[in-house]
């Protein structure tokens, strides 16, 4: 049987030491694992691992379908859905029919009907 170990702090409790660790970690708000191309700081070094991938541009997570590669494994499982013609749908739009993957979408889609604009180009006074 494993151990349980709990925070003081928060009473959260937590099975492995390590956790536990990582967990005290977090209430301190310390950041020890930093990114030497940028300020960026992390908690976990697995969350240095992964922003490191922006990057260096390194992307280990490949479709054996088709020739994209993806530096997040749930970005490759969203893609794998375009081959499986799984099409589950779950944003749908109030104001029409429509529904959506992901909800970045329905947000892009919704501008349809409230006319907003979000990225504006001013042309130059000369042309």
């Amino acid at each position: 049987m494993e151990k349980i170990c709990s925070s003081v702090k928060s009473g959260k409790g937590l099975i492995i030491s390590h956790n536990l660790k990582s967990h005290m970690i977090s209430h301190t708000r310390k950041k020890p694992f930093s990114c030497q191309e940028c300020d960026k700081s992390f908690i976990h070094k697995g969350d240095l691992r992964r922003h490191i991938r922006t990057h260096t541009g390194e992307k280990p997570f490949s479709c054996q379908e088709c020739d994209k590669s993806f530096s997040l494994m749930p970005y490759l499982k969203r893609h794998i859905k375009t081959h499986t013609g799984e099409k589950e749908k779950p944003f749908c739009c109030q104001e029409c029919d429509k529904s959506f993957i992901q909800i970045s979408d329905l947000k892009k889609h919704t501008r349809i009907h409230t006319g907003e604009k979000p990225f504006s180009y001013k042309f130059p006074s000369n042309v």
